[in-house]
């Protein structure tokens, strides 16, 4: 299966923002929840094993985009390898919340999440992704995320990690035990490194912080992404009584 999906937002004549375009092919379909918030629900299976989707995000400059999820994503095996290509441009002065809920990879799935983020001046994102490591009880789908962030056309991000590799994941300098890993990358400066936990607050060279963590389960994956993400905003030292 192919499918695409898009959002795009405009700046209305009363300084607000309006969600100018909207569209959807199952299994991505969206639907606007507020006034500059969209949801993403899944209304078929997938992906599956050979799917080809692609979801293009478009914030107008000085405006707002949120986006989420209504549930997690469940990765299903079938014929080959399955695709999720996310390209989002963000204009001078807008702001984007990309926070969906997890992506959980079931046994024998191959999968490639690309995300493609292009920044203009003065822009503010925030892009959650967690991954969780197969259903309960089982082993995990293969996965394999890239993640390319510019702004102004300048490198400001370029990460790619490979989940599902049995000769890999076990090592402690891997993933260990855990079963859930995740990212946060946001264009908040953090003044200096943090770590605690099962999380790190990494600077970055160029305006943005990245927080990475790993969790036994993904109630304490999301409880570590946000802590990374609220020392980051504030931008001091986080408080060594970690909350979980």
């Amino acid at each position: 299966m192919s499918a695409s999906a898009a959002v795009a937002t405009a700046r209305g004549d009363d300084g607000r923002t309006v969600v100018s375009r909207l569209a959807s092919a199952p299994p991505l379909t969206l639907r606007q929840t507020g006034p500059s918030t969209v949801h993403l629900v899944s209304t078929a299976a997938g992906p599956l094993g050979g799917d080809r989707l692609a979801l293009d995000l478009y914030v107008a400059p000085r405006t707002t985009l949120e986006l989420s999820s209504v549930a997690a994503t469940l990765v299903l095996p079938g014929e080959g390898e399955s695709e999720l290509l996310v390209t989002a441009r963000v204009g001078a002065g807008a702001t984007l919340r990309f926070a969906p809920e997890p992506t959980v990879l079931a046994a024998g799935s191959r999968h490639r999440l690309l995300v493609r983020l292009a920044l203009e001046a003065d822009a503010y994102v925030l892009w959650r992704e967690e991954i969780v490591f197969g259903r309960h009880g089982e082993a995990p789908g293969r996965c394999h995320a890239r993640f390319d962030a510019t702004r102004d056309g300048l490198p400001l991000l370029r990460q790619e990690f490979t989940v599902g590799d049995p000769d890999l994941d076990p090592s402690p300098a891997v993933y260990g035990s855990a079963r859930c890993v995740g990212t946060t990358f946001l264009t908040a400066a953090a003044k200096e490194p943090a770590v605690a936990e099962g999380v790190a607050v990494l600077p970055l060279a160029g305006p943005g912080t990245l927080v990475s963590a790993l969790a036994d389960d993904a109630v304490r994956l999301r409880s570590r992404l946000e802590w990374g993400e609220r020392t980051a905003v504030a931008g001091e030292p986080p408080d060594p009584a970690a909350p979980w």
